[in-house]
């Protein structure tokens, strides 16, 4: 498992004083970068071998600004040409979102899926979860 905290900044809040329900997935998505170095250490887009399919979060509980987030990232499922990477967003010790988005390894040139290398899905495996990660 992934983790890593920050701090939501004022921007983040809506009209009511909340975190707006949109930095949710992108919070999620800067989280995913360490299982897109899996692929692609370098993070070079010139040879990017990922596309997103589906995502989807669930909200749980308000979050607030000022206080610190921490997302949790595993990966749920391995297939033979995508995956699905689990995340979860707790602050004060309370998971308040999580989500789960489809990636698909992906040929740019051929334009289709292709099969994930097994030296890729050994280490995907590495930090695979039989359901969601424990809500302690």
């Amino acid at each position: 498992m992934f983790t890593e905290s920050f701090t939501p900044h004022f921007s983040d809040t809506d009209a009511l004083g909340h975190i707006n329900n949109t930095k949710v997935p992108i919070w999620f998505e800067g989280a995913r970068t360490p299982v897109f170095r899996l692929f692609t250490p370098t993070l070079d887009t010139a040879n990017w071998p990922l596309i997103l399919a589906k995502i989807d979060v669930s909200f749980e509980a308000q979050m607030y600004y000022g206080e610190t987030m921490e997302v949790r990232t595993a990966i749920s499922r391995i297939g033979g040409s995508s995956f699905d990477v689990y995340q979860e967003l707790w602050q004060n010790g309370q998971r308040v979102a999580s989500g789960t988005a489809v990636m698909v390894h992906f040929d740019f040139k051929q334009q289709k899926s292709a099969v994930i290398p097994e030296n890729i899905r050994q280490l995907l495996t590495e930090h695979l979860v039989e359901s969601s990660p424990d809500a302690s």
